[in-house]
């Protein structure tokens, strides 16, 4: 008795390399194709509904996967020491503005209207955790944001004015929609460090977000900046377009530098 041979597995073989080939050729031409809205509205008018549901499968994944990899880059340039949440913040220990809480920072409404949050209490007490997971879920909005201690922007300033560069570094951190002054006030500004850092402030004004977070009060301010007039001019426009938080209590061990 004589058996037929088995032709089953030669031609699933072939079927599978004409697929791996077309999948490599679809790959290679999407490197150079970017979508024409003609030629995809022709293409979505023949499709079966089977077929629209792959692509709309597809263009779905691939728009979650694009934003995922902008928060990502976002997150990255934002510059950020730490990860730190929402959730990890001791919400005891803040005095908030009476018509705000909670709920009114997490909406990130305030980056929307260009207002300004000062963040003030003694070392410690949680002002750059809050600062931080606030920039952290900016990002994760797709809201570009910087983040600097004073000490760091001041020589990111000079270090650039030197090399000529001050405007278009000037023009890169002008891309935030928040920028983050962190340690507002731990160390003392020269005349030129007060120049470049008001320079920067001036620019924000009514264009972006600044949190700041200090242990120094509006009145010392004009002490750190070596200038009363600039410093005046400064929190003028801070309490034009902006909120202060306090922060009370204790320093805690998670926020105590070491």
């Amino acid at each position: 008795m004589t058996t037929r041979p088995d032709t089953t597995a030669p031609e699933t073989r072939r079927r599978r390399a004409s697929t791996q080939e077309k999948s490599e050729r679809i790959l290679a031409m999407s490197r150079s194709l970017p979508l024409t809205r003609g030629v995809l509205a022709d293409t979505l008018a023949e499709a079966t509904p089977s077929q629209l549901d792959l692509i709309e499968r597809w263009f779905t994944a691939e728009l979650d996967s694009r934003e995922q990899s902008r928060r990502v880059r976002l997150l990255k340039q934002a510059g950020f020491p730490a990860d730190k949440t929402l959730d990890g913040c001791d919400w005891t220990n803040l005095n908030m503005p009476a018509d705000w809480g909670r709920e009114q920072l997490e909406t990130l409404g305030f980056i929307d209207r260009c207002e300004d949050l000062v963040l003030y209490g003694s070392v410690g007490t949680g002002k750059s955790h809050l600062a931080i997971a606030i920039g952290g879920l900016a990002c994760s909005k797709g809201i570009p944001v910087r983040f600097f201690t004073a000490t760091g922007l001041l020589m990111c300033l000079r270090r650039a004015q030197r090399e000529n560069r001050l405007d278009k570094e000037l023009a890169g951190i002008g891309k935030a929609r928040l920028l983050i002054i962190d340690e507002f006030g731990y160390l003392p500004i020269d005349e030129e460090g007060s120049r470049l850092l008001f320079q920067i402030i001036s620019d924000s004004y009514e264009t972006r977000s600044i949190i700041y977070t200090t242990n120094i009060e509006f009145s010392g301010w004009g002490r750190i900046l070596g200038d009363k007039n600039m410093a005046a001019a400064l929190i003028d426009r801070t309490v034009h377009h902006g909120r202060l938080i306090r922060f009370e209590g204790a320093p805690t061990a998670a926020n105590t530098p070491s």
